[in-house]
């Protein structure tokens, strides 16, 4: 992992992981024409007809916030010199999909292709709005990516709806110094890192074994995924099962938030001047983050290089070790692109070419996607100072391989991001009852997801 200054991608990811557009805005959306169908059993497109397209003259319109991309279209553009694709910055999170949303309702000004977040998928497909890549040979992908993102960007009926980029499979960070000075070892299930965080705390008050952002939602879905919540599950167009107070939730809800209750933990909102101040400061002991957070903490916390090392996620089975995701994206195509096979083609190239894979990860400092990069040499055996030498990206690449492949997206992510954080993260802040804010943040959902027409099924 490099030592230098975070890339641009690597602060959208904390700024912007509640991009998703509402279902209200987004079901006058959908994407014009017909191309690929809706199922994956549609028919396939020919090799030939392949092979004519991509020496069709084409442009191409790619939306993206990835800095730098130029590289990785000059190597599809040398592949392919007919085609050549026009890179435009949209605007980061909310501001990209916003955007995207406005093309979609108007019929007019989207792009071929669009960037698109894990989690902002479904609000795209249940108004039919991006291309099925499944006809266009994408299916044959499936075995390079690691497994839980083929399950992020597929349908059950075989539908490939984008191809995976880059991820953000969740470990833990930690200050070896105070774990050393204070005779605490790296916890290996949540129980000793709640004994660890009390045990810190009474030694030295100033110091917190960690900071629980009361204002991010997206690491707190990253850790009901990794304790095997299954919040949401949409069926067909219609059909929603909301569960984020079931018996997963409430126990995950009643840790954390007796930990912050008791004052052994921190819920300091996070990419404030007060947050930075706290890592370089030795506020925080651990950071429970992503694989692309060493790069964005070497660059953020400069004066504590050295003194970091990386580990997994506390397990709440140590016989069963699992993990979430945080963060990462795809490449989809729009459903009303006139360029179907070029831009599919584009797509599948952006994100599996091995050159163009490597380029994300070494120059963006994306964390990788397709199996083999996570299993480069090149990759895996970077040893950066700041975490001691550590193999730092091999630790997150054994991660990658724990993340369950079945968690599932609501189509409306910006909304139970919304009420997560005027409920459950309320209560972290405000030091009170966490498991009844789940209750209240369930009932949020399933009354908004009810006036947007979802039959709804939960607790």
């Amino acid at each position: 992992m490099p030592t230098s200054s975070p890339s641009p991608m690597s602060r959208r990811l904390f700024l912007a992981t509640t991009g998703a557009v509402s279902l209200g805005a987004a079901l006058t959306a959908c994407g014009g024409g017909d191309s690929g169908g809706s199922s994956g059993s549609a028919k396939p497109v020919g090799q030939a007809d392949i092979d004519k397209a991509m020496k069709t003259p084409t442009q191409l319109t790619f939306w993206t916030w990835a800095p730098n991309i130029e590289q990785e279209v000059a190597l599809f553009e040398k592949k392919y010199p007919a085609i050549k694709v026009k890179v435009v910055n949209a605007g980061q999170g909310v501001a990209h999909y916003t955007k995207l949303r406005t093309a979609l309702k108007a019929g007019t000004g989207a792009p071929d292709l669009a960037q698109i977040e894990y989690q902002a998928i479904p609000t795209y497909t249940i108004t039919n709005s991006l291309l099925n890549l499944a006809p266009y040979g994408a299916s044959a992908l499936k075995d390079k990516f690691v497994d839980w993102t083929w399950g992020q960007v597929s349908g059950p009926g075989g539908e490939v709806w984008a191809i995976p980029q880059d991820t953000g499979p969740m470990g833990m960070l930690y200050r070896k110094d105070i774990f050393d000075e204070h005779g605490i070892q790296v916890p290996g299930t949540w129980d000793e890192f709640a004994a660890a965080a009390r045990k810190l705390h009474k030694a030295a008050p100033n110091v917190y074994l960690t900071n629980l952002s009361a204002n991010e939602p997206a690491a707190w879905h990253g850790l009901l995924w990794q304790a095997g919540a299954k919040p949401y599950a949409v069926s067909g167009k219609s059909n929603l099962s909301i569960d984020v107070d079931d018996a997963v939730s409430k126990k995950l809800a009643a840790y954390w938030g007796g930990l912050a209750k008791d004052g052994v933990i921190s819920t300091d909102p996070d990419f404030t001047d007060a947050w930075y101040a706290g890592f370089n400061k030795g506020k925080y002991a651990t950071w429970l983050t992503a694989a692309w957070g060493p790069a964005f903490l070497s660059g953020s916390a400069k004066s504590t290089a050295g003194k970091w090392r990386a580990a997994p996620l506390p397990q709440w089975d140590a016989s069963n070790p699992v993990s979430g995701n945080w963060g990462g994206s795809t490449t989809a195509v729009i459903r009303s692109t006139k360029n179907p096979i070029a831009a599919a083609q584009f797509a599948q190239f952006l994100n599996s070419d091995p050159a163009s894979a490597k380029l994300f990860a070494t120059k963006q400092l994306f964390f990788p996607a397709t199996k083999d990069l996570l299993a480069d040499a090149s990759f895996t055996g970077a040893a950066p100072s700041f975490y001691g030498g550590q193999k730092v990206n091999q630790v997150f690449a054994d991660i990658s391989d724990t993340v369950s492949t079945s968690f599932q997206w609501p189509p409306f992510l910006d909304q139970a991001a919304t009420d997560w954080t005027e409920t459950v993260g309320k209560s972290l802040a405000d030091k009170s009852d966490t498991v009844a804010a789940l209750g209240i943040w369930q009932q949020r959902l399933t009354t908004y997801a009810k006036k947007q027409g979802f039959t709804v099924k939960g607790s």
